[in-house]
C-alpha cells in the first residue's frame, strides 16, 4: 500500500514515516508543506493520502479540495487538532473520508490505515450498478443521473452504493457505519449525518430530489 503522508511537525512526520516503513505492506512518502504534497498526489499514484490540517504554503483541506477536483478517487484521512463538528463538515465537503483528532495514539492511526486499506480492496462485485436512471460505476466512482455525471469521493460513493443495494430497507446508522467506516472506526453519527446532506445535495443539484428519505430514530432508506 503506497502512503503518501503531508505533516509539517519534523518530529512527528519522521515518527510516523518511519513506524509505517517498518511494517512490509507500507511504502511511506513524507513531505512537510501542502504544495509538494498537491504535486506529488497529482503526478504519482497513492492509495491513500494522509494530511495535516494545518500546514504552510497549502492547508490540508485546500488540498484535499483540489485533488478530488482533479478526480483523484484514493483514501484521504486527514489529521487535526479541530474537533468541531462544523470543522468535520467543512473536510467532509472537500472530500475527506476519514478525521484523526490529534493528539492521537499510534495504534489508532494504524486501525484507521488498515479500515481505509480495505474498503479500497474489497471486491468489485459489479462494475455498474443501476436504480431507475441512476447508474454507479464502481470502478470510477462515477454516478450518473438522467445522463448527468457527479463526481463522488469514494465514502459518498459507498454510502450510496450501499442505500441503493439495499433499496427499500431502513438501514440505521449504525449498520451504515459498520458496512461503509468498518467497526474499528470511531467516527460518529453526526459524520454519517453530514455525509447524508453532502450527498444528498449532490443528488438534489443533479435534478433527483428528496432520493434519501430519513427515517426518524432509525436512520436512512431508498424506497
Amino acid at each position: 500500500m503506497k502512503i503518501l503522508f503531508a505533516e509539517d511537525d519534523i518530529r512527528l512526520g519522521k515518527l510516523i514515516t518511519h513506524m509505517l516503513k517498518k511494517e512490509s505492506k507500507y511504502h511511506a512518502e513524507w513531505v512537510n508543506n501542502g504544495n509538494e504534497a498537491l504535486f506529488l498526489a497529482s503526478n504519482f499514484h497513492y492509495d491513500l493520502i494522509i494530511l495535516d490540517w494545518m500546514m504552510p504554503e497549502m492547508d490540508g483541506i485546500t488540498v484535499c479540495r483540489k485533488l478530488r477536483e482533479k478526480e483523484y478517487n484514493g483514501a484521504i484521512l486527514i489529521l487535526t487538532a479541530k474537533d468541531f463538528v462544523s470543522d468535520k463538515v467543512e473536510g467532509l465537503d472537500a472530500g475527506a473520508d476519514d478525521f484523526l483528532v490529534k493528539p492521537f495514539e499510534f495504534e489508532e492511526l494504524f486501525a484507521r490505515i488498515r479500515a481505509l486499506s480495505r474498503r479500497g480492496t474489497q471486491q468489485i462485485k459489479a462494475d455498474i450498478i443501476q436504480y431507475k436512471d441512476i447508474l454507479l460505476n464502481r470502478t470510477t466512482f462515477i454516478l450518473q443521473i438522467r445522463g448527468k455525471e457527479i463526481q463522488l469521493t469514494p465514502t459518498e460513493f459507498q454510502l450510496l452504493d450501499l442505500l441503493i443495494i439495499n433499496q427499500g430497507c431502513a438501514l440505521t446508522r449504525e449498520v451504515i457505519h459498520d458496512r461503509v467506516w468498518g467497526y474499528e472506526s470511531d467516527v460518529n453519527y453526526n459524520t454519517i449525518d453530514a455525509f447524508i446532506r453532502i450527498l444528498r445535495k449532490k443528488i438534489d443539484d443533479a435534478g433527483y430530489p428528496s432520493l434519501i428519505k430519513s427515517i426518524r430514530g432509525v436512520g436512512y432508506r431508498i424506497e
